[in-house]
């Protein structure tokens, strides 16, 4: 082979480069297959100028180079060279090596993909489906998935299926993604296996069966992929198409949780907190609830602040609690915004401002958390945060005391007794003065008792 591509061939210069690239019956050395892939490239010998590209592309053999890279993957693009036209489209789609051309990334994909290059057909098939680097257009976009699909791509087949799932360019069809879906999962393909886990467990396109949608996450999740580590993690919670197993699911839900997944992330807290499938250990579940919070999930910064108001896995802090109150309160979480209205109007971990506590527990109560209503309700008719107003004070009363609220109800028979923000009805007052006594408040039971005689109180 040295002694033909010694004298000039350029075909036997550009095999003995691949045997120095790949170590092949000579010892791996990326300087010589350079040298070699440089004769040839240089004879014009197009694969040789693309593998060229591809050393510079890597600083294989030599420094980093992408302008070096474009230019050699231009030369074997311009002889038809498959590979070349595909490594050209993608550095004009990421502005390595020259300015970004979305149009002209376009063009030598699609030269790629017509030449039958399976990733240059999905990655044409890309550029029409999120109309990011060509006109949006899912007909196109199934088209190039579809030929890439027919010649074995598991990703064009996922693509297939998730088009035909969702009704993009397609009409909706679960049947056909079940399919496509299946063609994917079969090729090994993780994320395919889990999606069609999905079809399973939610009989979409194939009969609901807990057992085969069990068996298609547990295969994606040995590949890695997080969504279905998660998703068989909660299989074995629940027992659905597998044998209950807590243990197994703290373990499953550990590596998605590990890989950044969310939702697993919380699930492990909760596990950790209640000493599910793992030793109890508040400790380490503050420490995933916290992952998650910082991730800016409402529910876990809300679970952090409880955390640190009752010092849960964590020394009390009360300040720290108002922080963490305040980030999921800012979210629209109304069990933050009334816990934080709470430690504004008693002072708790922040200064005492009624005019704060009143905003906050305004917009818990309008969300319909009761405790919110009531202590609304007593800052009108105490004047604090907001003007004195006994009918206001009788209004958010009677939301919170129709809810439940135990302090809501007596209260709600104070204003009925004393004729405040409602004429004066004895009959309504001993009313919810019976509701609060029969919820065990004392006060409430020694009014129904003054009025009516001792009374016999279910204590619930």
């Amino acid at each position: 082979m040295a002694t033909t591509a010694g004298q000039g061939d350029a075909s036997a210069q550009y095999a003995l480069g691949s045997m120095y690239a790949n170590g092949r019956e000579v010892p791996q050395d990326d300087s010589k297959a350079m040298q070699w892939y440089l004769i040839a490239a240089n004879q014009g010998f197009a694969d040789a100028q693309n593998n060229l590209g591809i050393m510079h592309h890597n600083g294989k053999g030599g420094p980093q180079n992408s302008a070096r890279a474009f230019e050699w993957y231009l030369k074997a693009a311009n002889q038809g060279n498959v590979y070349a036209q595909n490594n050209l489209g993608i550095m004009y789609q990421a502005g390595e090596g020259v300015p970004r051309d979305d149009a002209k990334a376009c063009e030598w994909l699609t030269k790629a993909a017509s030449q039958g290059l399976v990733e240059a057909q999905v990655q044409v098939g890309n550029m029409y489906y999120s109309g990011i680097t060509a006109p949006q257009d899912y007909a196109k976009g199934y088209d190039w998935y579809l030929k890439a699909a027919n010649q074995g791509s598991v990703i064009a087949q996922k693509l297939l299926a998730s088009m035909h799932e969702h009704g993009h360019g397609v009409p909706q069809n679960d049947v056909k993604a079940a399919e496509w879906y299946t063609k994917a999962a079969s090729g090994g393909y993780g994320p395919a296996q889990n999606n069609l886990g999905q079809m399973y467990k939610l009989g979409k396109g194939v009969p609901q069966d807990h057992v085969r949608a069990a068996e298609w996450y547990l295969k994606s999740a040995q590949q890695g992929v997080d969504q279905a580590q998660y998703n068989i993690g909660d299989a074995y919670f629940s027992g659905k198409g597998i044998s209950q197993d807590y243990a197994e699911a703290a373990k499953w839900f550990l590596k998605a949780a590990e890989q950044g997944y969310i939702t697993a992330q919380i699930r492990l807290s909760e596990m950790y907190q209640d000493g599910k499938g793992v030793p109890q250990d508040n400790a380490k579940g503050f420490q995933w609830c916290l992952r998650a919070a910082n991730l800016g999930v409402t529910s876990s910064q809300y679970n952090i602040g409880v955390m640190y108001e009752f010092g849960m896995g964590i020394p009390k802090d009360d300040s720290k609690a108002a922080e963490w109150y305040t980030k999921a309160a800012n979210q629209g979480s109304a069990d933050a915004q009334s816990n934080l209205g709470c430690m504004y109007l008693n002072g708790v971990g922040v200064p005492q401002d009624y005019s704060k506590a009143f905003e906050w527990l305004l917009m818990a109560a309008h969300q319909g958390i009761d405790y919110a209503q009531y202590a609304l309700g007593m800052l009108y008719k105490l004047g604090r945060g907001a003007p004195q107003d006994d009918s206001l004070t009788v209004e958010w009363l009677l939301k919170a005391a129709h809810q439940g609220c135990i302090l809501a109800q007596y209260n709600l028979g104070l204003m009925y007794e004393g004729g405040r923000g409602v004429p004066q009805d004895q009959s309504k007052a001993i009313e919810w003065f019976l509701k609060a006594a029969n919820q065990g408040h004392t006060d409430a039971q020694m009014k129904v008792a003054i009025h009516n005689g001792p009374v016999c109180c279910t204590i619930l």
